[in-house]
């Protein structure tokens, strides 16, 4: 039963997290139309460029997802698999050039943004949700329009644009607690996370007093085996130190036999013993008397 708990409350968070690593933590944070002077790629070519942010507190992997600039051809470009700038690790950015150039690079789209093509959105992996979109209204050049605060916030044209950087450079930082609410306003992973740990202690404790509970279990049992094995080899082993009852008994029998035998010839004598008593005129028995006066012989 605690196994399958476990299993459960496992499950429910592993759905928790799946759900806060989800594709909507993609956001469009900033856009630029007209760059002749600010922000240059790998080649060291300017041209529009659209910035991608993980607005989550957990690595999203941005390849297979979509940009267009065409709501009816959601799948213009696939951002390709395999290149590790794609995995955004939390609160990251990308930037990908809008210049018609999707074969110089990952970071290169096929379609082009410009003054006639102000639209841009992004679409999940399946080609038809649609996560983000926005419209650029027509600005100067170097320009862009960007969220504040980033991610979430409304947009705003901003004449310092920031690309994979902070729109807002003047940001408080972010509390842990904060970010914690924004990843689990309602306090569920919070409370599957707690009951996960409670339920895992509780096993652990179970499996502990369990094999505690063995190993004493086997100790008594080995102990009352020794003790009954010590109990039969005694039984069975004869005492040589030991007189057997028979023996006493014998004993006993001749002894009570011989003092019979012993009465019987002591009746039979006849013992005659001679009394002397030394002789002391002291002990005659005419000293021993006394005579009475004579009244009478006085009186004359």
């Amino acid at each position: 039963m605690g196994k399958r708990l476990l299993i459960m409350a496992l499950a429910l968070l592993a759905a928790s997290v799946a759900y806060a690593q989800s594709a909507k933590d993609l956001q469009i944070n900033e856009v630029m139309i007209e760059n002749t002077s600010g922000y240059m790629d790998a080649y060291g070519n300017r041209g529009p460029w659209i910035e991608i942010m993980n607005l989550g507190f957990y690595k999203v992997n941005a390849a297979n997802y979509y940009l267009t600039n065409d709501t009816a051809n959601p799948r213009m470009y696939r951002i390709p698999a395999g290149d590790p700038i794609t995995n955004l690790a939390q609160r990251h950015f990308i930037v990908f050039f809008a210049n018609g150039e999707g074969h110089v690079s990952p970071q290169h789209t096929n379609f082009r943004l410009d003054s006639t093509h102000r639209f841009v959105a992004l679409y999940s992996p399946d080609g038809r949700t649609l996560i983000d979109s926005v419209t650029v209204p027509l600005m100067g050049s170097n320009a862009s329009y960007r969220r504040l605060p980033n991610g979430n916030g409304a947009w705003a044209q901003a004449e310092l644009p920031t690309p994979l950087a902070s729109n807002d450079t003047h940001a408080a930082p972010v509390s842990t607690n904060e970010r914690f609410k924004a990843v689990d306003p309602h306090g569920f992973i919070m409370a599957i996370t707690a009951m996960c740990v409670v339920f895992t202690a509780l096993l652990v404790l179970y499996r502990i007093f369990r094999l505690v509970g063995n190993v004493n279990q086997g100790k008594v049992f080995r102990r009352r085996s020794k003790t009954a094995e010590a109990a039969a080899v005694a039984a069975a082993t004869p005492n040589v130190n030991e007189v057997p009852g028979e023996v006493f008994a014998a004993i006993s029998a001749a002894l009570y036999q011989y003092e019979n035998e012993q009465h019987d010839q002591e009746s039979e004598i006849i013992t005659i013993e001679r009394v002397s008593r030394r002789y002391s005129p002291w002990s005659s028995k005419i000293y021993g008397l006394r005579q009475m006066p004579d009244h009478k012989r006085n009186q004359r």
